[in-house]
């Protein structure tokens, strides 16, 4: 039976674009070799430390091509896998099993790469630490699949889209004039509870958008002390936000400054992936 899948209509067709891709014309080695009746066991394995994230999607990449196909989880979704650990066990149709396995390959080691990533940033920026966001910098198609991996590996989504939140950023100051004149005219035009965010570079621009009224303003490219001294100013007035060039190195140095957030584009758009492997048992062998 399909796979239910927690996600919007767009996510089935991206997997029905993505095996389109390896099986327009059908897969004519497999075919070759095996008949329809050749049934093979098989197993999924990390080559390296990961966090799963996208199960769901793995499994109903193989239901969309053979709803037969069987997969056993042997670590949950969100859970932490040791290197050589099995993450899952498959039966079914050898021709299914390998029609089907890199396409869901690439979905799960994208997915896992980015909650792995997240889940060791998150541990480094610690429990008192300021939260880590998302950005809208995600791969076009995959926003809600690469959001859902960062949630998975611990992390907090940004805004969804541009209509998720109002964020005044650099364009937007520069074609309205100033910072000041941006605020107001979304103020004048957002719903009440919406709220407003600003994109700061200096703290003479920070001193601005608070005056103006920001409900939250993001330290664009600050250094650490400029950045202390931003949160000093706020003074709780706004919720503050580091972004820009943010690397992993770079979190140490920002877990103590009293930041809310710090947002990393990196999450999604540089994450490696992870390395994991779907290997067809042989007759007799053991898993």
């Amino acid at each position: 039976m399909p796979v239910a899948l927690p996600f919007s209509p767009g996510v089935p067709a991206l997997i029905t674009l993505a095996l389109s891709e390896d099986l327009h014309a059908g897969d004519v080695t497999s075919d070759a070799i095996f008949d329809e009746a050749h049934r093979s066991r098989a197993v999924l394995a990390a080559k390296e430390p990961a966090v799963l994230a996208g199960g769901a999607i793995f499994e109903a990449v193989f239901r969309a091509v053979d709803p037969g196909v069987v997969v056993t989880w042997e670590v949950p979704e969100g859970g932490s896998a040791e290197r050589g650990a099995v993450l899952a066990r498959l039966e079914g149709s050898t021709r299914s099993l390998l029609r089907a396995e890199r396409t869901a390959l690439n979905f799960l080691r994208h997915l896992c790469g980015i909650a792995t990533m997240t889940r060791r940033w998150v541990e480094v920026l610690g429990p008192a630490g300021p939260r880590l966001l998302d950005t809208r910098k995600t791969t076009p198609g995959f926003r809600e699949l690469e959001k859902y991996a960062v949630r998975t590996g611990g992390g907090c989504n940004h805004r969804y889209s541009l209509g998720s939140g109002a964020m005044i950023k650099d364009n937007h100051i520069a074609a309205a004039g100033s910072i000041t004149a941006a605020v107001e005219r979304v103020r004048a035009h957002a719903p009440f509870l919406l709220r407003i965010e600003v994109e700061v570079e200096t703290l003479g621009e920070l001193d601005e958008a608070l005056a103006a009224g920001a409900d939250a303003v993001l330290l664009d490219n600050m250094g650490e002390e400029a950045m202390r001294e931003a949160v000093r100013r706020v003074g709780g007035r706004a919720l503050t936000e580091a972004s820009g060039n943010v690397t992993e190195d770079r979190l140490p140095g920002l877990r103590d400054i009293g930041l809310d957030f710090v947002s990393a584009g990196a999450l999604t758009h540089s994450a490696p992936q992870s390395d994991l492997s779907l290997r067809v048992l042989v007759d007799g062998e053991g898993t």
